[in-house]
C-alpha cells in the first residue's frame, strides 16, 4: 500500500512542479508589466495604457495557481492543536476528511467557474475590451489544480504507512 501513497507524491510533485513553473513565468511577466508601466508613466511618455489592467489579472491568476502548490506541500492552514494529540488511526482519517472536504469544495468551484468564465465571455474589460473570460479562467482552472493535488495528497494520506504527525505536514520526497 505505501507503494501507492509513493506513486501518489510523485505525481503531486510532478504536477506542482509545472504549477511552479507556471507561477514563475507569471511573476517575471508581473515584474516587466509593472516596470514597464513606470517607465511609461515617468520615464517615456508612451500611450500604454494596458500595463495597469494586466498586472491585476496576472497577479491575479499567480496568486490562485499557487493555491495548489501550498496544498502539495501541505503548507496550508491547520488546527494542529487538535490534530497533533490525536491517535495515529484518527489522525489518517481526519486528514483524509479534510481532504474530502477542500476536494469537494474546489470541485463546486471549478463547476461553478467555469460558468462565470462562460458568462465573462459578454463581458469585457475596461481598458483593452478584451473578454473577461479570459482573466476569469484563471479561477477554475486554480480550482482544478487545487482540487487535482487534493486527491493525490489524500490518496498518499490514505495509503501512507504512517499516518500524517500533523496537517500541515510537509511531502518530501525522502520521507517514508
Amino acid at each position: 500500500m505505501s507503494e501507492i501513497a509513493n506513486t501518489a507524491r510523485r505525481w503531486s510533485l510532478r504536477v506542482n512542479r509545472v504549477v511552479e513553473i507556471a507561477c514563475v513565468v507569471l511573476l517575471a511577466l508581473l515584474v516587466l508589466d509593472v516596470w514597464l508601466g513606470v517607465l511609461v508613466r515617468y520615464v517615456i511618455p508612451l500611450p500604454l495604457t494596458f500595463t495597469e489592467e494586466l498586472a491585476r489579472y496576472l497577479m491575479i491568476w499567480m496568486a490562485l495557481l499557487a493555491v495548489s502548490s501550498g496544498i502539495a506541500y501541505r503548507e496550508h492552514i491547520g488546527v494542529e492543536f487538535i490534530f497533533g494529540r490525536l491517535p495515529a488511526k484518527m489522525r489518517r482519517w481526519l486528514a483524509v476528511s479534510f481532504d474530502a472536504m477542500a476536494f469537494l469544495f474546489f470541485a463546486l468551484l471549478f463547476l461553478y467557474g467555469l460558468g462565470f468564465t462562460i458568462r465573462g465571455f459578454s463581458r469585457f474589460t475596461m481598458i483593452n475590451a478584451i473578454p473577461k473570460a479570459y482573466p476569469f479562467a484563471g479561477v477554475p482552472l486554480a480550482a482544478f489544480m487545487a482540487a487535482l493535488q487534493l486527491l493525490l495528497v489524500g490518496i498518499h494520506d490514505f495509503f501512507s504507512a504512517r499516518a500524517p504527525e500533523r496537517t500541515g505536514a510537509t511531502l518530501v520526497q525522502g520521507e517514508e
